[in-house]
C-alpha cells in the first residue's frame, strides 16, 4: 500500500474546471459541488493535472443524507483512462467552504478507487489569503482512551504547479482578460488572490521576444519582403497567361493553314463525306447480295418441285394399275 502524499500540487486546468462546475451548478446558492481529482503520485507529491465533476446531492437539514453517483464515477474514469492511462484518481474536491460530516463517508467511497484519497476544498468565493486546502485522512486515538479510534482529516501544504504551456496561457489570460470584455476572468477572485500573493510568476520573456513594429527599419524590411513575394506571384501568373495565349494563337494558325479559316464550326470535312458515301455503297452492295441469294433459292426450288410432282404422278398411276390387276 503506497504512503499518503505529503504535498498537493494543483494545475490551473483543475482550478478552472472547479470554478466552471460551481458556476454551472451552484452559483448564488449555499450548495457545494463535488468532483474527482486525477493525476499522479510521485515521491510523496500528489500532482493533480485533471478533474471531472460528479452528480452530488445532499440534504440541507440532515448532513448524513447525501447521494453520489458512483456508477457515473466508474464510467467516467474508464473513459478518462482510454485518453490518458497515466492519470489516476488521487482524491476528490469540494467547494466547501468547510469540512462537513459526510466528507469522511464520501472519502471512504473514493477509497475504492485509490488507497489514500486527498480531499481538496476550493473556496471559490474566497477573497482572503489562500483559496484552497488539502486534507488526507488518518487515524486519531484519544489520549484518555474513552473513545474508539476514528479517522480524521489532516492538513497538507498545497500549491499551484504548472507546465510551461500552462504558465504562458495563464499569464496571457491574466493580462488580456481586463482589456478584452469578450474574455472574462476565468478564476474570478482567485486571479486577484494569486497575483496579490505572488504565487503565480508571470513569464514576460516570451512577449519581449516579439518584434517591435514601431521601428521604421523593421516595418520597411517586412514591407519589402512582402512586396517581393507578391511580385513573384504576379510574374508567375503573367507567364502562365502568356503561355495559354501562345497555345491559342498556334492552334488558330494551324486551322488557317489547313482549312483556310480560324473557326472550326461548319468547316468542310472531305474525309467524313467520303467515309459516309463508302458506307452507303457497302450497305447497298450487302442488300443486293441478299436479294440475289433469295432469287437463286427460289429458282432452284421451282424445278425440284416440278420433278417431284411428276415422279409422284407416275408412282400414283403405277399404284392404280397394280390395284386393278
Amino acid at each position: 500500500m503506497p504512503a499518503a502524499p505529503e504535498k498537493v500540487v494543483l494545475h490551473p486546468l483543475v482550478l478552472l474546471s472547479v470554478v466552471d462546475h460551481y458556476n454551472r451548478v451552484a452559483k448564488d446558492t449555499k450548495k457545494r459541488v463535488v468532483g474527482v481529482l486525477l493525476g499522479e503520485l510521485y515521491k510523496g507529491t500528489a500532482d493533480v493535472t485533471n478533474s471531472f465533476a460528479l452528480p452530488f446531492e445532499e440534504d440541507d437539514h440532515d448532513p448524513a443524507i447525501w447521494f453520489l453517483d458512483h456508477s457515473y464515477l466508474e464510467q467516467m474514469y474508464k473513459m478518462f483512462k482510454k485518453v490518458n492511462a497515466r492519470e489516476k484518481i488521487v482524491g476528490w474536491y469540494s467547494t466547501g467552504p468547510k469540512i462537513r460530516e459526510a466528507d469522511l463517508d464520501i472519502n471512504e467511497l473514493i477509497r475504492q478507487f485509490c488507497d489514500n484519497p486527498v480531499l481538496v476544498i476550493c473556496e471559490v468565493q474566497s477573497w482572503g489569503s489562500w483559496p484552497k486546502r488539502s486534507w488526507p485522512t488518518d487515524w486519531s486515538w484519544p489520549m484518555d482512551g474513552t473513545e474508539k479510534a476514528k479517522k480524521v482529516f489532516n492538513s497538507l501544504p498545497t500549491e499551484v504547479g504548472q507546465t510551461e504551456a500552462e504558465e504562458i496561457g495563464w499569464g496571457f489570460l491574466s493580462r488580456a482578460g481586463p482589456r478584452l470584455p469578450a474574455i472574462p476572468d476565468p478564476f474570478g477572485s482567485w486571479s486577484l488572490v494569486l497575483m496579490r500573493s505572488n504565487t503565480l510568476p508571470t513569464n514576460r520573456e516570451i512577449f519581449n521576444l516579439l518584434p517591435n513594429m514601431n521601428v521604421e527599419s523593421l516595418s520597411t524590411s517586412l514591407a519589402v519582403k512582402s512586396n517581393d513575394m507578391m511580385h513573384v506571384i504576379y510574374v508567375a501568373s503573367l507567364v502562365r497567361s502568356i503561355l495559354a495565349l501562345h497555345k491559342l494563337i498556334d492552334n488558330s494558325l494551324g486551322n488557317v493553314l489547313q482549312y483556310g479559316t480560324f473557326s472550326r464550326v461548319d468547316r468542310p470535312n472531305p474525309n467524313r463525306e467520303q467515309r459516309l458515301a463508302q458506307e452507303k455503297e457497302d450497305i447497298k452492295s450487302k442488300e443486293g447480295k441478299k436479294d440475289a441469294k433469295k432469287e437463286a433459292k427460289k429458282d432452284g426450288e421451282a424445278p425440284a418441285a416440278k420433278e417431284g410432282a411428276k415422279e409422284g404422278a407416275k408412282e400414283g398411276a403405277e399404284a392404280t394399275k397394280e390395284g386393278k390387276k
